[in-house]
């Protein structure tokens, strides 16, 4: 199939990439996580739109519009972590930041710590990627998590900060970080997502009451 932005979205989207296909039959009960948040997070979409006028708007449509775009870009980002504990993807870039890192002390944390340690580490970075993803495409918690995303991005813009092969750009990272800084900022959650959904039906989280409620006033 030729290769252009529609077949790259399509295989994407029917687990035919090469990161899916790698994981065998495996990439079936991924793929059903995949459609079972973004489903969700129309459903949700369309819950608010219907119950809340003032979510009707093109600037709330725009917002949960980029943060469900970038919940994808962290799900297809995360398929490469995968099989666990580590994949060799994440072997391969972890040690990258023992010779690229920007600062001493964090390559040698790297070496000395998480290398030896990849069957801990790997499941970690997995889920984190797994967690950004899903509450990006969700909206729920998105303030809390979006504090997450943008410390774990900025690891990886210092961990892969030198020059080397395969060359990174940089502000690849920083443009992903100021992104999801920009989502704690709006509390994008708030526009179209879970976030909006449970401030406007429960009591609770609206008011910062109880240790639930307080929880998810501040997260999201």
């Amino acid at each position: 199939m030729p290769k252009n932005p529609f077949t790259d979205v399509w295989q994407f989207l029917t687990a035919t990439t090469g990161d899916y296909l790698q994981l065998g039959n495996w990439r079936l009960l991924i793929l059903a996580l995949f459609w079972a948040l973004l489903l969700a997070g129309i459903a949700l979409a369309f819950q608010n739109w219907r119950e809340d006028s003032a979510q009707r708007s093109g600037r709330h449509l725009g917002i949960w519009l980029v943060r469900v775009l970038i919940g994808c870009m962290w799900f297809e980002g995360m398929l490469w972590k995968l099989p666990l504990p580590a994949s060799g993807g994440l072997q391969y870039w972890t040690e990258q930041e023992t010779t690229r890192a920007a600062f001493e002390f964090h390559s040698t944390f790297v070496k000395d710590i998480v290398l030896p340690n990849m069957n801990i580490f790997g499941p970690i970075v997995f889920l984190a990627e797994l967690v950004f993803a899903a509450s990006m495409i969700l909206g729920l918690a998105v303030r809390l998590v979006g504090v997450l995303a943008v410390a774990y991005t900025l690891q990886l813009w210092l961990g892969i900060y030198r020059p080397g092969d395969p060359a990174e750009w940089p502000w690849s990272y920083m443009f992903l970080a100021m992104l999801m800084f920009l989502f704690v900022l709006e509390g994008a959650g708030r526009s179209l997502g879970l976030d909006a959904w449970l401030r406007r039906n429960v009591p609770a989280v609206r008011d910062g009451k109880g240790l639930i409620g307080r929880f998810f006033n501040i997260a999201g």
